[in-house]
């Protein structure tokens, strides 16, 4: 090891929306069970949303795991609710950088430890340039799939060939998205569609198109990129990124990794993930339900819904399944308004369903009583349905949800995709096929063979924990 007389010290800094923090704050765990001093890095709107959410002392007085803040410079919004994508994006490729470096200098004073990594969230691009100032490794977290990375790393050649920016708005219609993409390594055959949607813009400086370019293109300066999956999942793609990429490490599921590396007297068990406060009464009621019997249904944490009739044709098509189900409505799920059902609605369903603003999702999805999963197909919902042995409904809404889709249903065969209209008669046809057909049946079967892989991949001597020795040896522990 070449750091001297104290323990190696990671400052990890997540991109600042709920799924990659949860990632982030797993991954900063793991390494800190590794013997790692951790500095875990949060905008200021997001540290106070986990006070909030968690508890004014809920992050003191850990062991060699502390948090500190930067601002994101962006406009103030409200506290319950996620922030604008593109502005809060737009201002981490302007805004960032300056307030990270003096974060580093601070840190590296004499009553410090001094920093010897940095983990960054992928597209988190501004740490590269840190970490090469100071000269220390990097290695950049990348909390997608490794097909969504691959189709983000082949953006700037679908711009050059004249994929995207589009005409007009016309060809989101037309059947333009509909074109083959075949010359993507490791992906096969892929529609336009199935890319992630930051290419679907007619704006040639779309800031979120521009800010996928920008974190793709400085990530090989980086001295390895960790994805969040496992090699049987996503091996033709892992084994075609290999060679973009100084180094490339598939280390996940990260729940798993972390049940096998912590016990009950982890001194950082307490420490949450969510930005909302979870409501656990649903676990009791879950508990009431027969085995395999509810559907679990969860849009994420950024999704909106627009206008409120979409929320309510979803609701009727649930409530005419005749399924118990477990609902997930943030109070800003619907854009503009208050989210409101009908009280016919209530009245119809009480007897089997439940309402909650957030719940602990994992500790949902292993229940005995959840039989399936309507999500928006958000990578980390994939990833803890499949490592739950749960199927799912797939309605992919942007960003990387239409390739998760895609993946989800036709190459690892535990998803069906609902219609784009989803009105209520679609909802409950197919809510009845994934919770009494056939074919929810041999997606079970699938999802828990997928389980057993996941399962396999987290041991001691699987292919992720061998991967994050590996990272831990050859890249944090060496010099840049």
């Amino acid at each position: 090891m070449e750091v001297a007389d104290h323990k190696p010290h990671a400052i990890c800094v997540p991109s600042p929306f709920q799924s990659h923090i949860k990632a982030m704050l797993k991954f900063s765990k793991l390494l800190h069970h590794k013997g790692f001093i951790v500095t875990f890095v949060s905008t200021e709107f997001n540290h106070l949303r986990f006070l909030k959410s968690r508890g004014l002392n809920s992050l003191d007085g850990f062991p060699d795991f502390r948090f500190v803040t930067i601002p994101d410079s962006v406009p103030s919004s409200d506290p319950n609710a996620s922030q604008d994508v593109p502005s809060l994006c737009d201002s981490v490729m302007k805004n960032f950088l300056a307030p990270f470096s003096d974060l580093l200098a601070k840190l590296n004073t004499a009553n410090n430890p001094p920093v010897t990594c940095i983990v960054s969230d992928g597209f988190m691009p501004f740490t590269v340039t840190a970490a090469q100032e100071i000269g220390i490794p990097i290695a950049m977290l990348f909390t997608v799939s490794a097909c969504c990375l691959m189709s983000c790393v082949h953006f700037p050649l679908l711009r050059d060939k004249g994929f995207t920016p589009l005409k007009d708005e016309s060809y989101l219609t037309n059947g333009y998205l509909d074109t083959v993409i075949d010359w993507i390594p490791g992906m096969g055959d892929i529609l336009l569609r199935d890319l992630p949607t930051f290419l679907r813009t007619t704006d040639p400086n779309d800031i979120m198109f521009k800010y996928v370019i920008e974190s793709v293109e400085r990530a090989p300066r980086a001295s390895a990129i960790v994805i969040h999956t496992f090699d049987a999942l996503e091996q033709q793609v892992l084994d075609a990124l290999s060679p973009m990429f100084p180094r490339v490490y598939a280390i996940g599921p990260l729940q798993l990794l972390h049940n096998h590396s912590h016990n009950d007297q982890d001194p950082l068990k307490s420490i949450g993930y969510n930005l909302w406060i979870e409501e656990t009464e649903c676990l009791h009621w879950l508990n009431s339900k027969p085995p395999n019997s509810v559907l679990y249904v969860n849009f994420g944490s950024i999704i909106v819904m627009t206008p409120s009739e979409q929320l309510s044709e979803f609701g009727w098509g649930l409530a005419n399944s005749k399924h118990p189900f477990l609902w997930i409505i943030r109070p800003d799920l619907v854009v503009g308004e208050s989210t409101v059902l009908p009280p016919e609605f209530i009245v119809e369903t009480k007897e089997r369903s439940l309402i909650a603003s957030w719940c602990p999702q994992e500790e949902v999805l292993n229940h005995p009583s959840i039989g399936g999963f309507l999500t928006h197909c958000g990578w980390n919902s994939i990833v803890e349905s499949l490592t739950a042995g749960v199927p799912m409904l797939c309605w992919p809404f942007f960003a990387d949800q239409q390739t998760n889709c895609k993946y989800t249903c036709d190459n690892w065969d535990i998803g069906m995709e609902i219609d784009n209209g989803a009105n209520r008669e679609e909802v409950e046809k197919i809510v009845r096929e994934l919770m009494e057909g056939y074919k929810g049946k041999k997606m079970k079967n699938k999802a828990m063979e997928w389980k057993y892989l996941a399962e396999e991949a987290t041991e001691t001597c699987g292919s992720s924990s061998i991967n994050l020795n590996n990272l831990v040896d050859e890249v944090l522990l060496s010099k840049a």
